[in-house]
């Protein structure tokens, strides 16, 4: 897999690994990179069969498949440990890490994730399921934004999201990757294990999200027994995007800080 070491690189310096959601591609973190890069070894990757990391997304492919493929990428790189956030997908992916593999695990966040599949995100995922295949790439990565920001930030950078379609439309992973690695998010049901993730787990959710309800955060915390809430008022589900300021304030005060509570709620 495509990946890059930024910010502290040395053996002691602690290591923080960010992982995307459905599109695969690391530079999604970029507004978080420069805040996270004075405190951590970060390491920022492309999914197996997404943006830089090319190649085809076998048939049965699940979520268990995505967590060990950052595990062969961690043992590659020496790291016995790690601070680790992702969103949506990639909070699912931590989920799994933490679940198999608890000792690679420092701090987890999850970036309005969820523990089962809520209606709501069902009922998202199949609109954009039905435009990939019944309208082609184009208007799937159209409708996108749609899903990720509020409308007042979409009306507001009409022009970025212009460029945007155009590099996403010319770099898409490809129908047959989407929908294996889509089929496996929406499978993918924790609820019958949270209660042995012991990890130090951060949900973070805004209330504007479209994608995903933040009660899903609100249940995905309070059934984890080390589990913490974070609440943005405005953001979208790209609210790491949207409202980096915020984000980034609170993403890193959780994980420099060494004590947790059980519930933490921030405007």
């Amino acid at each position: 897999m495509y990946f890059e070491i930024l910010g502290k690189d040395t053996p002691l310096a602690p290591t923080l690994v960010l992982s995307a959601g459905l599109g695969g591609a690391g530079s999604f973190w970029q507004p978080q990179i420069s805040a996270l890069k004075e405190h951590f070894r970060v390491v920022v990757y492309d999914h197996f069969g997404t943006a830089r990391s090319k190649g085809e997304v076998p048939d049965g492919y699940s979520m268990a498949d995505m967590a060990d493929e950052v595990v062969q990428l961690l043992h590659s790189l020496s790291i016995e440990r790690c601070y680790f956030v992702g969103h949506a997908l990639g909070g699912m992916i931590g989920l799994q890490l933490a679940l198999t593999h608890p000792h690679l695990v420092e701090k987890l966040v999850v970036v309005n994730g969820w523990p089962a599949l809520d209606s709501q995100t069902r009922r998202c995922f199949k609109v954009r399921q039905d435009l990939l295949l019944n309208s082609g790439v184009e208007a799937y990565v159209r409708a996108q934004p749609l899903f990720l920001f509020p409308a007042d930030w979409l009306s507001q950078h009409q022009a970025l999201l212009e460029e945007e379609l155009k590099h996403q439309t010319a770099h898409f992973q490809g129908t047959e990757n989407l929908l294996r690695r889509l089929n496996a998010l929406m499978s993918t049901d924790f609820r019958p294990h949270l209660a042995d993730i012991a990890t130090p787990t951060l949900a973070l959710c805004s209330h504007d999200d479209l994608l995903v309800p933040y009660h899903c955060s609100h249940q995905l915390a309070a059934s984890l027994p080390n589990g913490e809430l974070a609440e943005m008022a405005y953001g979208g589900h790209a609210m790491s995007v949207t409202d980096t300021e915020n984000f980034n304030r609170i993403l890193l005060g959780w994980l420099l800080n060494a004590q947790n509570s059980k519930t933490s709620l921030i405007p």
